[in-house]
């Protein structure tokens, strides 16, 4: 039951989280909140749901359900890389670019992502978009990003994109740096936190984590980092 409650409990927090970062950069008011939350549950269930017993449909393959919304080209790992100072270097030198950083990226929080980056690597950079209505999971993301041989970098590879192709970036996106759950940062409700760059349709950004247990949709995008043989 507990592992129940917390499931519950992590995803409602990350719709939260979600629902006020959309509202801050304008991609809901406050009279589509309240008209959504005056709905009856038929309304809702109607409008959203198809129906209150829908018929259960096969999920779509996930080279369905997204597709490349910007190739970034290459990025190669700078001489002088240090993966266990990397974060605390980065955020130093360019705190001031961001309108905000989330405390708790940190290297002794993300210190062993999937795939290590050293000095000299070169790597393809892409990011997908959703195509599909409604939302996905991190699991479905991360089963497409197996279906591109990509390699997990954490956020030491989502600093890279910043310093390196944040001009390339789409404006009004998240851009997620997704890993394995037991590779990224645990905080203290049980959640794993997802690493993800908001570039504001302004053009400010944000460096920030999500949750991996929350559910994504069109605004929320994700990195891919390919080999480069």
């Amino acid at each position: 039951m507990k592992t129940i409650i917390d499931a519950g409990s992590a995803k409602l927090a990350g719709l939260q989280i979600d629902t006020l970062s959309k509202y801050r950069a304008g991609q809901l008011t406050l009279d589509h909140w309240e008209r959504f939350n005056n709905l009856s549950p038929e309304d809702r269930e109607a409008r959203f749901g198809g129906s209150l017993n829908p018929e259960p449909k096969a999920s779509a393959e996930p080279t369905k359900k997204f597709a490349l919304l910007v190739d970034l080209g290459t990025i190669t790992v700078p001489d002088g890389y240090d993966h266990a100072t990397q974060l605390a270097k980065f955020i130093k030198k360019n705190r001031k670019k961001f309108y905000g950083v989330n405390d708790n990226i940190t290297d002794e929080n993300f210190p062993n992502p999937s795939r290590v980056l050293k000095p000299g690597q070169k790597l393809r950079v892409r990011a997908f978009k959703q195509v599909v209505p409604g939302t996905t999971t991190s699991e479905e993301r991360m089963k497409f990003l197996t279906t591109q041989n990509a390699v997990h970098t954490g956020a030491q590879g989502a600093s890279l994109v910043f310093e390196t192709k944040r001009n390339q970036l789409p404006k009004g996106k998240w851009y997620s740096s997704f890993d394995q759950p037991d590779r990224l940062w645990t905080d203290a409700d049980g959640c794993h936190r997802v690493p993800r760059v908001y570039c504001r349709s302004g053009g400010d950004f944000k460096f920030d984590l999500s949750f991996f247990e929350s559910v994504w949709d069109e605004y929320d995008t994700f990195f891919c980092f390919c080999d480069i043989e």
